[in-house]
């Protein structure tokens, strides 16, 4: 390990990846502790306490590493961007041009990036005026409370002072992520996320221990190396469709006959699902703060706020198997692969080409995306019941927090070990 770890640095140019990735996060960091122009300092400091305590808010700041509780220049982090890329992946099963754009290669895809960078400083604008609304009526805090302002002036000219900050701040943090993936080690995006996520880790850990005491500490942290086991096994986990291509003779050459093997993930979705049902729980707090009927309000406050009920535990848990099911079949379309594998002359051992191919896989994908999605729901729901079996709330979001960050350290520790690879030296993963 520690020899590999050596190697790393032996080689000019991923030693230079490396370090330009590491000089990145660190500004991006630095900037996640800037606080924009206009905001009420103590009451910054009691919105962070009212984070800590988990609900929506401890969920919105844990993507923004801290940066939305303290109305920085990167409140919003990447997660604009994140959500105008899924909603691009969206469109393209409804709007023809989109799907042509995907089909086009490099070209294509440097059109479909373009317009996502637009609909992202969109969003950006929208959120930012959003939470500068919210946050000055106190409304992101426990449904229906509006005793703290973080604006000190709620007047036009400071508020568009805001909003143009953070969506500059949105604008530079996905300039930033563009930048890793071109020049650094690692996708950048996956990257800065990861950062916010860490970031968090040392400070939910010592809340556990000062609430919980040191065997719930213990109980913890044996619970939290079960998980990143039960993660890296899962996500390395995949169910391989052979693929034979028959072979076809051109001119006087003879070509294809070879095998190769379509890999399907048991986690096929990642962690979109658990964003996406996050996302929805969070609007009905949102309506209670419009239509303020006493009964919504009422139970809304007893349901959804705070996730240490039975109730928001299954709706939580129901959300992220349905929206596991939802996005891999987006992302994976059973008639498209089963087309293209027809078009390549190529064919599944026992199976027909066409439609009986597209069945088959589209059988195959749904029983292995039910474990996938049981998983998901397992490592999001675990820690949030024991945690409320024990009265602890300073770590509501562990599960969420550690299949991020197993996630993508897996994904960087692959792209590493093919560079070491290709230098003949030994990886990690070897």
């Amino acid at each position: 390990m520690f020899g590999s770890l050596k190697n790393m640095f032996k080689v000019p140019d991923l030693r230079n990846k490396i370090v330009f990735t590491l000089f990145v996060i660190t500004l991006y960091r630095m900037g996640s502790n800037v606080t924009v122009p206009g905001i009420d300092f103590n009451a910054v400091q009691d919105l962070q306490r009212q984070a800590e305590r988990g609900g929506v808010l401890g969920f919105l700041n844990l993507f923004s590493g801290g940066a939305l509780t303290q109305m920085a220049i990167f409140a919003l982090g990447i997660m604009p961007y994140i959500t105008s890329s899924i909603i691009m992946q969206l469109l393209a099963v409804v709007i023809p041009r989109i799907e042509q754009w995907q089909k086009q290669g490099a070209v294509g895809q440097r059109k479909i990036t373009q317009w996502t960078r637009y609909m992202t400083v969109g969003l950006a604008i929208l959120q930012a005026t959003g939470i500068t609304y919210q946050f000055n009526n106190g409304l992101l805090g426990r449904a229906g409370s509006t005793n703290l302002k973080l604006v000190t002036k709620f007047d036009v000219p400071h508020v568009a002072l805001i909003v143009m900050t953070i969506t500059a701040g949105t604008a530079v943090v996905m300039w930033m992520g563009e930048l890793i993936t071109q020049r650094g080690i690692g996708n950048g995006m996956s990257i800065l996320i990861f950062s916010n996520v860490v970031s968090r880790l040392p400070a939910q850990v010592g809340n556990v221990r000062a609430e919980g005491g040191n065997v719930i500490f213990g109980v913890v942290i044996a619970v939290g190396i079960l998980m990143i086991l039960a993660i890296v096994f899962v996500e390395q986990g995949q169910r391989r469709i052979p693929v034979q291509f028959a072979k076809r003779v051109v001119g006087r050459r003879m070509y294809g006959g070879q095998s190769t093997y379509i890999p399907l993930k048991v986690n096929q979705a990642g962690v979109i699902p658990i964003i996406f049902a996050s996302s929805v729980l969070y609007f009905p707090v949102l309506l209670s703060n419009v239509i303020q009927w006493k009964g919504v309000v009422n139970f809304i406050n007893r349901n959804l706020v705070q996730p240490d009920n039975f109730f928001y535990i299954s709706i939580y848990g129901l959300l992220i198997v349905f929206f596991t099911y939802f996005y891999t079949a987006i992302t994976f379309n059973p008639q498209q692969q089963a087309d293209i594998i027809r078009k390549q002359g190529g064919f599944i051992p026992g199976i027909r080409p066409g439609p009986p191919t597209e069945r088959y896989l589209g059988t195959i994908l749904n029983r292995i995306t039910l474990p996938g999605s049981l998983f998901l729901a397992a490592i999001a729901l675990v820690p949030q019941i024991a945690l409320a079996v024990y009265g602890v709330q300073g770590f509501p979001f562990g599960g969420t927090t550690i299949l991020i960050a197993v996630g993508v350290a897996l994904e960087t520790m692959k792209q590493i070990d093919s560079q070491l690879m290709m230098r003949n030296y030994e990886g990690f993963l070897t």
